[in-house]
Parts: C-alpha cells; structure tokens; sequence
C-alpha cells in the first residue's frame, strides 16, 4: 500500500465490462514511498477528490479493496488520509 496524491482524473468511455461504473483517478505516489513509478491510474469508490492525500492498494489487494475481484484492476484508493498529510509531503 501506498500514500499518495490525487492529481486528475481520468474519463473512459470504452473499457472492460467488469470496470462499467468505475471512476479513475491520477494518483501520485508522495516521495518518500519508494514507488519505481512517477504516477498510476487508480479505481476509485472512496469519492476521493483532486488534492486530497489518499491510500492505494496495488495489485490483488486492490481488487479485493474495491470489491471486484473479476476486474483487471492492479491499483484502487481504498482511503482518504484525514491526518498525518504533514509527514507525506
């Protein structure tokens, strides 16, 4: 799991039957997480907004967080960070 930032969105309208309803956000993973990756498109079902501070769930864990284990999902928020945003930049 990572703490990230939403930084955008992003819209499809053609996509896989098992994410029909799925909302995607651009996360960007804070610096000290140790991520290899600059940033990662990630299901959303927590409501997460641009600018809030959020956690990400990677690979199976992600689609067992969001409830679609059939889906081909490898990141999903799972939670809003409401405190400690200070210490993740």
């Amino acid at each position: 799991m990572i703490v990230g930032k939403v930084v955008g969105h992003v819209v499809s309208t053609r996509k896989n039957e098992h994410l029909i309803g799925c909302k995607f956000m651009i996360v960007e993973p804070t610096a000290d997480m140790g991520c290899t990756f600059a940033r990662v498109i990630a299901v959303d079902n927590v409501g997460a907004g641009v600018g809030e501070h959020v956690l990400v769930a990677l690979g199976s864990a992600a689609r067992i967080g969001v409830d679609r284990s059939d889906a081909p999902i490898d990141a999903a928020i799972v939670g809003i960070v409401d405190e400690g945003c200070n210490r993740f930049g």
